[in-house]
């Protein structure tokens, strides 16, 4: 016999049931919803988990991570507390000392907020790690430092392109020095750190993630080694290769077992390392206008195969010359194909900074998803971020238009291309509702919609119940400390989806920038306690 567990004395964020108190879970699905005292009538069999007032809301899906990455940065040097170089080579200095006899593996340094807005050379970088491997990436991934004794043991290196002597590496000379870091480490360190990093996002409340994977990140022995551990977290796979027939597209789905062939696809790079594809140079290196991976034939051959396999296609897009090439591409494929079959993929792109209106209207009517980090403008938004160093104030300030995507109609989810950010996903929805471009923001109720129900929508779930407490949902939910929640408290108490308080809408936590983020208790996937 199916056990069932009732909930009690808590706020139950449900939009079908706005007064709910109570919630009673049957095995892995969701069986009812109301007040305490009809589930203690109700359910007097059941076993009562009192919640002393905390709040319930549907599990968090994180739409764009590297888990392996992430769970070395929790394990291994975290350079995103690095303020000067001085400071930098100092902590790459002490990690190395507490870990002799291994490689230093390290993340998260970015000098556009150093005084001196400047990394140090390969030299520097020797003289504090004499004969040590050290793979040091910048915060976004898309560029690293590397030591001479790693450099080293890359194979014809210096022809490679994005190839520097004292610089960090960047394009194929960084997928090659990555690639030979990687397997310095053990099989015993990659588990651990898969592990490690899946435990912290369940204690976070996240019940779910999209891994975007590829040969150029880590590997398939890395994909593989992932999906066949069990710790809870779900894992949803993408793969980034491209394809030019749909019958490739259809094998290399079977041989991966990914969700779709997009993800990390790389068309370009990250504006913090220079390497987002531009129409117009960069504001601070003139010249220069980034690095494209793909070109529009590739992109174009890409969607067209996957389109007729109907199979998910998708790429990195960051700099505004790859939007154009990426929409380019799906309007030939809508042309070809029809907005139906286009739109029945559940294409995706990813970040996706730098997007027109008329772009935005046009991947809204063929139902382009559009994966995205809130936290990005967090972190690098505003007059004096790093997107406007990159491109000046004014470009800068056009990045990550939440608002407009929206109001076009394209579906959005929310990730955290974790190790680049953190992956508290409160922070992610936060970030969302306080955009630092005026009129960029979304509203909390979109916002909290797309780290959750977007997630699945984006992951090809369409059953229109997941990431949501009704009853017949799955049981994937997360249980928090969160304060001030009575929808009959004052409007600057609560955070609410609706400025109109007859609306009964259920109230999400307080989000203001100064506010605590909500603590996780307890998180629930499908039915089974993963934390807590």
């Amino acid at each position: 016999m199916t056990s069932t567990t009732l909930l009690v004395n808590g706020r139950v964020h449900s939009p079908s049931h706005p007064d709910a108190t109570a919630m009673a879970v049957r095995g892995d699905v969701i069986a009812w919803l109301g007040s305490d005292e009809v589930g203690r009538r109700q359910f007097a069999d059941a076993d009562v988990q009192d919640l002393d007032g905390a709040f319930v809301a549907p599990g968090f899906v994180d739409s764009h991570i590297h888990v392996s990455a992430t769970g070395l940065a929790i394990s291994g040097l975290d350079l995103r507390a690095a303020g000067s170089r001085a400071q930098f080579l100092q902590m790459v200095a002490d990690y190395a000392a507490a870990h002799p006899g291994r490689p230093v593996w390290g993340h998260g340094w970015d000098e556009s907020g150093w005084p001196e807005n400047t990394v140090p050379g390969t030299d520097d970088l020797d003289r504090v790690l004499g004969d040590r491997p050290a793979y040091l990436t910048r915060i976004d991934v898309h560029s690293a430092l590397a030591s001479t004794a790693l450099r080293r043991l890359v194979p014809d290196l210096p022809a490679a392109a994005g190839f520097a002597a004292e610089q960090p590496l960047t394009g194929d000379a960084h997928h090659r020095v990555r690639a030979v870091a990687r397997s310095l480490l053990s099989d015993d360190q990659l588990t651990e750190a898969r592990v490690a990093a899946l435990e912290a996002l369940a204690a976070s409340g996240v019940v779910a993630v999209h891994e975007c994977a590829g040969p150029q990140i880590g590997g398939l022995d890395d994909w593989l080694a992932l999906r066949r551990l069990n710790a809870g977290v779900e894992v949803i796979g993408y793969w980034g290769e491209p394809v030019t027939t749909a019958s490739a597209a259809r094998t290399l789905i079977a041989e991966t077992g990914a969700r779709g062939l997009a993800g990390d696809l790389f068309i370009d790079g990250a504006l913090g390392s220079r390497t987002a594809w531009l129409h117009e140079p960069y504001a601070d290196a003139p010249g220069c206008t980034g690095t494209r991976h793909l070109d529009p034939a590739a992109i174009d051959a890409h969607v067209r195969a996957c389109t007729e396999a109907e199979v998910t296609a998708g790429f990195h897009v960051i700099g505004d010359a790859a939007v154009s090439a990426v929409v380019d591409a799906f309007e030939r494929a809508v042309d070809d194909f029809g907005v139906a079959a286009v739109a029945r993929c559940g294409h995706r792109l990813e970040h996706l900074e730098m997007v027109t209106a008329d772009q935005a209207a046009k991947l809204g009517a063929w139902g382009v998803i559009a994966s995205v980090q809130p936290n990005f403008n967090a972190l690098w938004g505003g007059r004096d971020g790093m997107y406007a160093q990159r491109l000046g104030p004014a470009r800068g300030s056009r990045l990550n238009p939440l608002a407009l995507l929206a109001s076009q109609g394209v579906p959005l989810a929310f990730g955290s291309d974790a190790p680049v950010t953190g992956f508290q996903p409160w922070a992610g929805v936060r970030a969302a509702i306080h955009h630092r471009t005026p009129g960029s923001a979304v509203s909390a109720r979109a916002a909290f919609a797309a780290a959750t129900r977007g997630g699945w929508r984006a992951g090809g779930v369409r059953d229109g119940v997941s990431g949501t407490l009704v009853p017949g949902a799955p049981a994937s939910y997360a249980v928090w400390d969160a304060g001030v929640l009575d929808v009959s408290a004052p409007r600057d108490a609560v955070q609410r989806w609706s400025t109109d308080p007859r609306s009964r809408v259920p109230a999400l936590p307080r989000l203001d920038e100064n506010e605590p983020l909500p603590q996780c208790r307890q998180t629930v996937h499908r039915g089974s306690v993963i934390y807590g």
